[in-house]
C-alpha cells in the first residue's frame, strides 16, 4: 500500500497545502460573514462602487475580471465560494443526490457524450496520462489560488463595509 509522505503538508507548493489554504480562507469568510444578505447589491469591484482610486497594479484587477462577469454582486460570489468549498468537502456525490449535477459533473458528462457521438476512441486516453495530470494539476493550483484570494478579498470587504476594518488580517 502506498504511503503519503508527511513532508507533503509542509511543502508550501503542495496541492494539499493549496487546498488547505482555500478551505481556511473559505472557513474564515464563513465565520466572519454573519449576515450574508448585507452583501446583496454590493458590487464585487470596489472601483465600480467608487470607493478606491485606481492603481497601477493590474494583478488585483485581473483577479476579479472573470468573477465579475459571472456574479453581479458580492452575495452571489459568496454563495459561489461556499458552494465550491462544499463540493471540495463533500465531493460531487452529495450534490448529485440532492440538487442535480454540478458544473464539473456536467462538463464530464458533456465530454463523455462528445466521445460517444464521435464513435472513435480517443487515442490520447491512456497514451499521455502524465501530461494530462500535470495540465490539470497546474489548472487546479491556479484556480485554488485565485479562489483563496477572492475569499480573503470578500471577507475583508465585508469587514470594511460593516465597520470592522481594524480587524483585517
Amino acid at each position: 500500500m502506498m504511503q503519503i509522505s508527511s513532508d507533503a503538508g509542509g511543502n508550501k507548493h503542495s496541492l494539499i497545502n493549496v487546498m488547505h489554504r482555500f478551505m481556511a480562507a473559505a472557513n474564515n469568510m464563513d465565520e466572519t460573514i454573519m449576515v450574508p444578505s448585507l452583501l446583496r447589491d454590493m458590487p464585487l469591484e470596489e472601483q465600480a462602487a467608487g470607493r478606491i482610486e485606481p492603481n497601477n497594479n493590474n494583478n488585483n484587477n485581473h483577479l476579479h475580471e472573470d468573477a465579475s462577469k459571472q456574479q453581479r454582486d458580492m452575495y452571489e460570489h459568496y454563495l459561489l465560494l461556499k458552494s465550491i468549498k462544499n463540493d471540495m468537502e463533500w465531493g460531487l456525490l452529495k450534490r448529485e443526490l440532492s440538487t442535480g449535477a454540478s458544473f464539473l459533473e456536467m462538463a464530464v458528462k458533456q465530454q463523455e457524450e462528445h466521445k460517444a457521438a464521435s464513435g472513435a476512441p480517443d487515442p490520447d486516453d491512456n497514451a499521455d496520462l502524465e501530461r494530462q495530470f500535470h495540465f490539470h494539476l497546474r489548472g487546479l493550483f491556479g484556480v485554488l489560488s485565485k479562489l483563496t484570494l477572492q475569499a480573503d478579498h470578500l471577507t475583508n470587504r465585508y469587514k470594511r463595509e460593516i465597520g470592522g476594518g481594524n480587524f483585517i488580517r
